[in-house]
């Protein structure tokens, strides 16, 4: 089952990726060279943005539900995604990139928000100093 599931062009993040384009917005997909492989990358901007599901990396809304069978294999897999994703957020850090994460649940789900809303704050951050941003459901 788990082999089905997809690491890279999912669908928040084609979401993302299409409504970013067509404001004008110019990227890189899964730059191997970075800490993380980020899913969109603006060397322009200095800046990556990470779209992340909300089970796969254990955020706590509504979309998250500890699965009932195999407890211990699931915390330690989510617990061993998060670990990873601060290790790859601290490294970006060091290095300079600003990051922005978009979970899932701002994109689909009873608290999503209107993905122009969502596109808008991300190309509004871009232009921005801010080093980080998270986008969450409401």
């Amino acid at each position: 089952m788990m082999a089905g599931i997809r690491g890279t062009n999912t669908k928040p993040e084609m979401l993302l990726r299409k409504g970013l384009h067509a404001r004008g917005v110019r990227f890189r997909l899964h730059d191997r060279s970075l800490p993380g492989k980020p899913d969109i990358v603006l060397p322009r901007f200095r800046a990556v943005i990470l779209a992340h599901g909300c089970f796969w990396h254990g955020h706590d809304c509504h979309l998250f539900k500890w699965p009932s069978t195999r407890p211990e294999f699931w915390q330690a897999k989510i617990g061993r995604n998060r670990e990873v994703d601060a290790i790859a957020e601290a490294a970006l850090e060091e290095m300079g990139w600003r990051q922005a994460v978009v979970w899932e649940c701002a994109l689909k789900g009873r608290t999503k928000l209107p993905l122009e809303e969502v596109i808008s704050t991300c190309a509004d951050w871009l232009g921005s100093d801010d080093r980080k941003l998270e986008i969450t459901g409401y």
